[in-house]
């Protein structure tokens, strides 16, 4: 048994608090095992009215991801087996919390990033903080903003998924509520005194956040919204870099700085991530049923586990933090239909990702 997640009940909550602050949280193998079982034994329990999901207590991260470390390790020693199956039972907890019955409270208090993304987005309600700083920052290492992002940036209006999906971008709690990635926003100082509230009346967890708590800061994305909504227009990532790239050469309407620091930006990220990206959350907007979205997010997460762009990131931004990966392909114009094709392809039978019987 991991101690790297707590569960436990209170009253009529079942609380899950990750565990593991030297890796701000980042989810292990047995840390989702962990959830998963806590989740299944509650879901026939009557006693437990809802869920609340948060980490412990004095540290900076809600969670910030998965076990990168351990995906390299696969990616390059075990043909992205360990990887595979991590992948396969990580994204069967995110749809076991997306078709919960039971409502779940998500404290995304500090560094959601990845990992954590998955496990909070699900919840009913997800509550930011001032110390919030959520990002799918999966294209400066090869990956891809995958645990169901499809599905959540996709539902974004204006592009905004599009734009996250492919800069990284960090948003703060206000710019996470702005967006709908949060449902409320609260003062961390008052979140002890609201998790109590919650036990004490758990059919009220609405009313309850809604309290007045004061007004949340001014979202600083919403300066660039028309921005963003005209730049990421396109699902072709190269449309997107010549659309930059005019505004840049115009240097009209003082748009050109914020243009030519998301030009830059997207010139850091791996090409092949990027239009995998693009095509996902495409694919994802047409899609009715989470559980597809999985099946499609598992199957590139099978393909781009083990192509070069993946453990080259991961070296150059986090082993090295050299900040300097050798993108394969190195441009745009070199990821090709076919390679895409090839990553978004079913996979052979009885190797399909398949969720929580």
């Amino acid at each position: 048994m991991t101690t790297d997640v707590l569960t436990r009940t209170n009253g009529p909550i079942g609380h899950i608090t990750l565990n593991r602050p030297k890796a701000l949280h980042a989810l292990t193998l047995e840390m989702c095992h962990a959830m998963s079982a806590a989740l299944a034994e509650w879901a026939g329990d009557d006693s437990v009215e809802a869920i609340i999901i948060d980490h412990a207590e004095g540290t900076r991260g809600f969670c910030a991801g998965g076990d990168i470390a351990m995906l390299r390790d696969s990616a390059l020693n075990d043909g992205g087996e360990t990887g595979r199956r991590f992948f396969h039972d990580e994204y069967q907890l995110n749809h076991q919390l997306f078709t919960y019955a039971k409502p779940i409270v998500a404290f995304m208090d500090g560094v959601t990033m990845g990992g954590g993304v998955g496990i909070s987005m699900p919840a009913k309600f997800r509550v930011a903080t001032e110390n919030t700083r959520f990002a799918m920052p999966e294209t400066g290492i090869g990956l891809f903003p995958d645990v169901g992002g499809g599905w959540y940036l996709s539902r974004l209006g204006g592009r905004l998924g599009q734009f996250l999906a492919l800069t990284g971008a960090r948003l703060d709690g206000a710019e996470a509520l702005w967006t709908g990635l949060a449902t409320h926003y609260v003062p961390s100082e008052m979140l002890p005194d609201i998790k109590a509230r919650i036990a004490e009346r758990p059919g009220r967890i609405a009313g309850i956040l809604s309290e007045p708590v004061g007004t949340p800061p001014e979202a600083r994305i919403e300066a660039n919204a028309l921005r963003i909504a005209k730049h990421f227009a396109s699902d072709r990532f190269e449309d997107i870099l010549a659309s930059l790239e005019k505004e840049i050469a115009d240097d009209e309407n003082g748009a050109a700085d914020w243009a030519q620091k998301e030009r830059d930006t997207l010139g850091t990220k791996s090409p092949q991530t990027c239009k995998v990206a693009l095509r996902q959350l495409a694919t994802s907007a047409e899609l009715t049923d989470f559980a597809d979205n999985m099946r499609m997010e598992y199957r590139i997460a099978s393909r781009v586990l083990t192509r070069p762009d993946f453990a080259e990131g991961v070296r150059a931004v986090i082993v090295d933090k050299t900040g300097d990966p050798k993108w394969d392909p190195p441009r745009p114009d070199g990821v090709t239909q076919d390679l895409l094709d090839s990553i978004f392809a079913p996979l052979p039978e009885g190797e399909e990702w398949v969720p929580l019987s």
